[in-house]
């Protein structure tokens, strides 16, 4: 698919990997709308030139009306990428006791459920296309405290092949991208010291992912038709400890 007819939307595309693939998106020449919540998510898509809706991935009215809004917006659909998530740390057992019933549903209802809804609800408005949804690769080596997290990311992955099998009479691939460790805000607030650890465990290059090399994959993704159906880890090689 041309990058240049390309007209996506970016879910929690005002901060992070979302932002990101949003930014690289325009600059390649592709129309994109941002869905995200922050408080300064549409002073973040009118400076890099992107449509914006206030969309809650879980609420099914909201994503409704979003994408009715980009459609209307850009003249079309034929790119989903599903950045919105939560990361969550809770043991299956701790110390003040078993796992939260309600975080766990949380982090599934946003990461993995909202993912789905997104997709579910775009696929019908698409003129073919493809949907780009974030895993992590703590779908396949999830650490301690990451019960709920790695449950819903290995929920993406699962999700790439049975999509991709009922949206090909449509012409809408699916897949995934499974990033290790991005140097994204969030990860910049723990200290250079945190970060440095790790990125220690990263085989080669030793360092943490620029999220632009996520956004790079993610353009890929768009232009190569013949991905589909599967995940790909973007990590350097690293396995969680």
């Amino acid at each position: 698919m041309d990058i240049k007819t390309t007209k996506a939307i970016v879910t929690g595309g005002a901060s992070g990997l979302g932002a990101a693939t949003a930014e690289a998106l325009i600059a390649a020449g592709a129309q994109v709308t941002v869905f995200d919540l922050s408080p300064g998510g549409a002073d973040f898509a009118a400076r890099i030139g992107a449509f914006y809706a206030a969309v809650d991935v879980t609420d099914e009215a909201r994503v409704v009306k979003g994408l009715e809004n980009a459609v209307d917006a850009m003249g079309g659909l034929n790119a989903v990428v599903n950045c919105a998530g939560i990361a969550t740390t809770e043991k299956t057992l701790g110390r003040d006791g078993p796992h939260a019933q309600s975080s766990f549903d949380r982090t599934l209802k946003i990461n993995l459920s909202g993912t789905f809804n997104v997709c579910r609800l775009a696929a019908p408005v698409m003129s073919g296309g493809v949907f780009v949804n974030t895993a992590s690769v703590a779908a396949f080596d999830g650490q301690k405290g990451q019960a709920a997290y790695a449950a819903s990311k290995s929920g993406i992955a699962g999700l790439s092949l049975p999509m991709a099998r009922d949206l090909a009479r449509n012409g809408i691939r699916v897949m995934a991208v499974a990033p290790g460790i991005f140097r994204t805000p969030m990860l910049e607030g723990l200290g250079q010291e945190v970060m440095d650890g790790l990125a220690a465990d990263v085989v080669y290059p030793p360092r943490l992912g620029a999220p632009a090399e996520f956004a790079a994959l993610v353009q890929h993704i768009i232009e190569n038709d013949y991905l589909n159906g599967t995940t790909i880890r973007l990590d350097g090689a690293l396995r969680m400890p």
